[in-house]
């Protein structure tokens, strides 16, 4: 039993959990660490699948592999020291390393810092990385005893899936360089990411979780075509699919949508008791001062949002609404800031996680004049966190009496650990069952009246 802490980065993906199925005589094996968030996660688990299908196997240590895949992140500078640092320590405890992922865009930067890895890729080249496990380890597959589960390997627990729907991303944000290193928006079409979706829940996932870099734009770049699935036209369109998915016998749960207009058309799927699309839209915001979000090269719209966010709760009250925000952007002023928490006073968000600015190298936000002290970030994101924080407590408190669905993540000796339909996993709150959970098991959906709320998560008697 654990809780979550208030400030996760949300940019991070639940921990790779590698499976300990026993390997053949003579099987060679592969080991992964998977860093960064859930769309490098749904990679790793791309990359594992393909090895497995050519008899590799997987396994969860170190020394137990021939050679160890390190998904790399290149998101922040702290990310990319944090993925140096995994390689460094395969390489200790290895030898036989090859890097992929958003860091693996540099690949000189890699090679200065750890010369003895034998290859580097970038993210989302499975071809170039299968070639690189090939030459480091060659494959020796059995067909008659290497077979892969029809779900392909997963990274995540049984009961819940990432479902990844669209590449890139058309956002040119100065802060940010993950267009530089995944390139432009290029979207699935419909119909493959709905055969994925209902390959998933029939082999037991009980909730999807949406990803992309940018969710709403999905289907922009192919022109929303139409595509056959189960004998009718479907546009590769966020609406259409997220109607399609809510037919599934599954939680669907939608994030990184940007509040664009189109986003207003999800919100009746959401508040339709005959759908399983979530009333939940994890949106980047980022910040709430117009002349801030200039600076970031991001839509102006603070007022607007408002507005949206209240129309939003208007037809779906149910809805939780959670977000992600920079502080300490440089050229921020106090009255910007003050701008930013005043907003948050009136938006009153669900779930709100916080990242202090930092460079990253090839970001344009580096040559931004007027950079902002550390110690003024941390104070303002200690008072970020204070102000959502007591949002957040508040929110939890109105809901003790309530009777609603949770669905179980896990369950030791004192516990049932679970998520309402509000809490996406790792980043946002848990719901406890600490009495009569014996016998539920991860995956598990099942009806608790709220009994106790605290700052961030709930406590829950089962019905």
């Amino acid at each position: 039993m654990s809780t979550n802490p208030p400030n996760l980065r949300p940019d991070l993906a639940p921990a790779a959990r590698l499976g300990t199925a026993a390997t053949r005589p003579g099987q060679p094996t592969i080991g992964m660490v998977s860093l960064g968030c859930p769309k490098a996660l749904v990679d790793s688990e791309r990359i594992l699948t393909r090895l497995r299908a050519e008899g590799y196997g997987i396994s969860p240590d170190y020394a137990g592999a021939d050679a160890v895949i390190v998904n790399t992140c290149g998101f922040l500078d702290s990310a990319k020291a944090e993925s140096l640092e995994a390689i460094g320590e395969a390489l200790k405890e290895n030898g036989k390393v090859i890097v992929t992922g958003c860091l693996g865009a540099e690949p000189d930067y890699i090679r200065e810092h750890h010369p003895r890895i034998l290859a580097v890729t970038g993210p989302h080249q499975y071809e170039q990385v299968l070639d690189a496990v090939h030459g480091a380890v060659p494959p020796d597959p059995d067909p008659f005893v290497d077979l892969l589960p029809a779900s392909g390997v997963k990274l995540t627990p049984r009961h819940y899936s990432y479902l990844k729907i669209s590449e890139g991303c058309n956002h040119k944000c100065k802060f940010c360089i993950i267009p530089d290193m995944r390139g432009k928006l290029a979207s699935r079409p419909a119909h493959a990411v709905l055969r994925e979706a209902e390959k998933l829940v029939d082999n037991g996932v009980k909730e999807l979780l949406i990803i992309s870099q940018d969710t709403s734009a999905y289907g922009l770049d192919r022109k929303y075509d139409t595509n056959l699935w189960k004998n009718r036209e479907v546009r590769s369109h966020i609406t259409d699919l997220a109607r399609e998915l809510g037919q599934l016998d599954a939680w669907v749960r939608l994030h990184y949508v940007y509040p664009y207009p189109h986003v207003r058309e999800l919100i009746p799927l959401m508040a339709d008791a005959g759908c399983n699309l979530l009333p939940y839209l994890d949106i980047p915001f980022q910040h709430a001062h117009p002349d801030t979000l200039k600076r970031m090269a991001r839509p102006a719209a603070a007022a607007r949002t408002l507005d949206e966010i209240a129309a939003w709760r208007e037809i779906c009250p149910e809805i939780t609404l959670r977000s992600t925000f920079i502080v300490g952007y440089p050229g921020e002023t106090e009255a910007e800031f003050q701008t930013l928490l005043d907003w948050l006073d009136e938006a009153k968000l669900d779930r709100v996680g916080c990242f202090q600015y930092e460079n990253v190298a090839g970001a344009r936000s580096n040559d931004l004049p007027e950079h902002v002290p550390a110690e003024v970030k941390q104070e303002r994101w200690d008072r970020f966190m204070e102000k959502a924080q007591a949002i957040s407590e508040a929110k939890l408190a109105a809901r003790v009496g309530q009777v609603i669905e949770v669905i179980v993540d896990e369950v030791d000796d004192e516990a049932a650990t679970c998520r309402t339909k509000s809490d996406a996993p790792e980043i946002d709150g848990n719901l406890f069952i600490d009495e009569g959970f014996e016998g539920l098991q991860p995956g598990d959906i099942v009806t608790v009246e709220v009994d106790e709320a605290g700052e961030y998560d709930l406590w829950g008697t089962r019905i």
